[in-house]
């Protein structure tokens, strides 16, 4: 017996065999390894995994040895305990070597399923755990993580009851007593509505509405409207091949907004939308600019909310008589940044839809109505788009964000035919639909939207209106197409009897040109600067900086770093301090601008720097420069020298002005000159568009030409001379060729006409 374990001893231990040595490290190999069987529908697979491998690796394992994806691994033959695809939990704390596990087909792939049910799971322990405390909570509680605007926390501590005053005939109890006739009114008293003409609820009336009664609004919740599929669904393949109710979002029936988040759009003054129409009286091109102001309580609605206009932005655009292109727009961050500043921020977007109806009268078409429209569906989705940018904080909200404060004023003609403006909003079901992308316009008739239907690639719930039909009932209809009147809802616009001003206030003086406006005369560059602060005094320096387009191109500015600077000014303007405006135009970076302004501009506030608009107008010429010589003198290290690095070096003739001037260059005759500036090697390649097109109609010409020469030298029923078509030259005899009088024959493609064979000879069989 000893002699066997000795021999066993020498086998496994032998330093030289290399066979055995390998055997010995495999099954040591094994020994550390756990053996898991997996049995899916096509049978049993056994995985060989360590067990210090998590069961990530495990599902990977799995993959890879059954070739199978969507699919999970249970302990039990009745699908009950999943194990989750975790990177932490180890295979050997959680199977045993030799166990099975029993493999299911679901949808999705592995990794994505499993994180999806480990995120429902945790979504589900904190729904429940939100629901315990809820459950133990008198009355629901706001959310206190979102951080809602300063208007709705105002709005939210105040009473909001309606005073009414104590009636001497109605009343008849003391003056500290209260009855029905003088107790305060809700917010959303109907009757109190309706006495006044208010239309719409206001926003914080609603929720006091939603909030009152026995149980004060415990389970009142603003629910985010769902027009996608909710992804992670295990009980089908993905969207074509599947859906089912759990996933799919349920049909939406359009219903009126009765509430609105803003009920009146003011603007500070007249002379805000006044700059904003001179684009069109101008040009006779449509225009479109973001408002920019500040939210504010509104007393004449019952906890209403008033946007207060204080400037108009325009973007960079191209527009028509009919239409208005938005481009990108780089400089949105400066904006942004200098409106915060001055404790601004974008509250809506207003565009023009004006036609002239006679231009002696000033009087303009009626183009929008109760008859035609009010807004069109491009101008809906564009409206819900920008108001999906632009959401609105509010504690009662699933997400933290419903609805939105953005507005949309049109400005268009009345029924007098004279110029006013129409606020609008979309309702958040119009919000949603634009979101989820089920929204679109019609092709021929802008009053009518057209919602989306299902495709491969995207589901659309089915989306619905009710109206009454020709008998008074009331039916319901398929939103395909839809009138955008079931999206909007109305906002009243107007300007205050006394004018407010948060900018300066232009009376005489020139304002300082608006952004993005490339007419002559309306330009913003250094010119313009220098010609607008020219005209205001010395101590008119907190007037003259208080623009908000002027504030937002120094910001912009690259000839000088004001940006860093600007700081202090901005806080100044906000403030409407002259003490703070006096300390930033001590500073350094403030004088280099005025030396700049000094340098390139006359008394009077003349101005002499050349801008592009000046230069390509082309008719300003040498009499609009009656300059002093010294002002076109600067040292080397002058800063201003660089600014007038584009002018032509003149030669003057007179010492007091450069009326009259020669220029350096003698004048020559384009065609003449050497280099040509029409047929140089330059000249055609700043013009290469043109090469190709050169190109083709040269190779054209040409195989025209020879083809027409190949037809004169081959083709006999082809002749270019006089009276080619000789009636004796015919072959009337059957089976004999025609006679051949060119050069080449083989492109002869003609054949006899039996009407002229008839003609010749009366038979077309020819003779006998």
């Amino acid at each position: 017996m000893a002699s066997a374990q000795l021999m066993l001893q020498n086998i496994i231990y032998k330093k030289r065999n290399f066979v055995y040595a390998f055997v010995r490290h495999r099954l040591f190999v094994l020994c550390k390894q756990s053996l898991i069987r997996v049995q899916s529908a096509e049978g049993i697979k056994r995985i060989e995994i360590s067990p210090k491998s998590n069961l990530k690796q495990l599902y990977d394992s799995v993959q890879s040895a059954l070739k199978v994806d969507g699919f999970g691994l249970f302990k039990e033959r009745s699908f009950v305990n999943e194990l989750q695809a975790s990177g932490t939990q180890l295979v050997g704390t959680t199977l045993k070597h030799g166990d099975m596990l029993f493999l299911k087909q679901m949808a999705g792939t592995s990794s994505r399923r499993a994180s999806t049910a480990a995120m429902e799971n945790v979504a589900f322990n904190r729904t429940t755990k939100q629901i315990n405390e809820k459950s133990n909570s008198s009355s629901m509680r706001p959310s206190l993580d979102v951080i809602e605007d300063e208007v709705d926390q105002h709005l939210l501590k105040s009473d909001g009851t309606i005073k009414r005053e104590r009636d001497s005939k109605l009343c008849h109890h003391n003056a500290n007593g209260r009855c029905v006739h003088c107790s305060p009114l809700e917010p959303y008293d109907e009757n109190y509505l309706k006495e006044q003409n208010i239309k719409h609820l206001a926003f914080h009336s609603y929720i006091r509405k939603q909030t009152s009664g026995m149980d004060h609004g415990k389970y009142f919740v603003f629910d985010d409207i769902n027009c996608r599929i909710k992804p992670g669904c295990r009980e089908h393949p993905p969207w074509p091949k599947g859906i089912c109710s759990k996933c799919q979002p349920s049909a939406i029936t359009l219903n009126r907004q009765t509430y609105r988040h803003v009920d009146n759009v003011m603007f500070e003054n007249t002379k805000i939308v006044e700059r904003f129409l001179n684009y069109w009286r101008t040009t006779g091109h449509q225009r479109m600019g973001y408002l920019y102001g500040t939210y504010e309580p509104h007393t004449d609605v019952p906890l209403g909310i008033r946007a207060k206009v204080a400037a108009i932005y325009e973007p960079p655009q191209e527009s028509s008589r009919d239409s208005i292109n938005l481009c990108t727009d780089e400089g949105a961050e400066d904006v942004e940044a200098v409106a915060n500043a001055l404790g601004l921020k974008k509250i809506g977007w207003i565009f023009t839809d004006l036609l002239t109806d006679d231009a002696s009268a000033g009087t303009v078409k009626q183009i929008r109505g109760i008859e035609t429209h009010f807004l069109t569906a491009q101008e809906c989705i564009t409206a819900g788009e920008l108001q999906n940018r632009h959401p609105n904080p509010c504690k009662y909200a699933s997400n933290g964000i419903f609805g939105s404060k953005f507005v949309t004023i049109c400005v268009t003609g009345d029924q007098t035919k004279q110029v006013h403006m129409e606020g609008y909003a979309v309702s958040a079901q119009c919000m949603a639909l634009v979101r989820d992308n089920c929204l679109i316009p019609t092709k021929d008739a802008p009053e009518l939207g057209y919602v989306r239907e299902s495709t491969d690639k995207q589901y659309v719930p089915d989306v619905f209106y009710k109206e009454k039909d020709q008998y008074g009932n009331e039916v319901q209809r398929l939103a395909r197409p839809l009138p955008v009147e079931y999206l909007l809802v109305d906002v009243p616009a107007s300007t205050p009897l006394q004018p407010q001003y948060t900018f300066t206030e232009y009376d005489k003086r020139q304002p300082f040109p608006i952004e993005n406006r490339y007419i002559d005369g309306q330009l913003q560059d250094f010119n313009a600067l220098s010609s607008y602060l020219s005209a205001w005094a010395q101590e008119e320096f907190l007037d003259s900086i208080s623009d908000f387009h002027l504030l937002i191109y120094l910001y912009k500015m690259d000839m000088i770093p004001m940006r860093q600077h600007m700081g202090p000014l901005l806080e100044a303007v906000r403030t409407k301090s002259p003490n703070r405006a006096a300390d930033f135009k001590s500073e350094e970076v403030w004088k280099l601008l005025e030396s700049l302004v000094q340098a390139s501009s006359t008394g009077g506030g003349t101005t002499s720097y050349p801008s592009g608009a000046a230069t390509s107008a082309g008719n300003a010429g040498a009499d609009a420069m009656d300059l002093d010589a010294s002002t076109w003198t600067f040292s080397a290290n002058s800063p201003v020298r660089s600014l007038f690095k584009a002018i032509p070096k003149v030669s003057s003739e007179n010492v007091g002005s450069i009326r009259h001037f020669k220029c350096n260059c003698d004048p020559s005759v384009p065609f003449l000159e050497k280099p040509s500036c029409v047929f140089s090697k330059s000249a055609l390649l700043h013009h290469w568009g043109a090469i190709p097109i050169i190109i083709f109609t040269v190779i054209g010409f040409s195989l025209e030409v020879l083809y027409t020469i190949r037809l004169a030298f081959t083709r006999d029923d082809v002749w270019y001379t006089k009276g080619p078509a000789a009636c004796e030259v015919v072959e009337t005899r059957r089976g004999y060729p025609p006679p051949i009088r060119k050069m080449l024959v083989y492109n002869q493609k003609y054949e006899n006409d039996e009407k002229l064979l008839e003609a010749l000879q009366g038979n077309t069989s020819g003779p006998e």
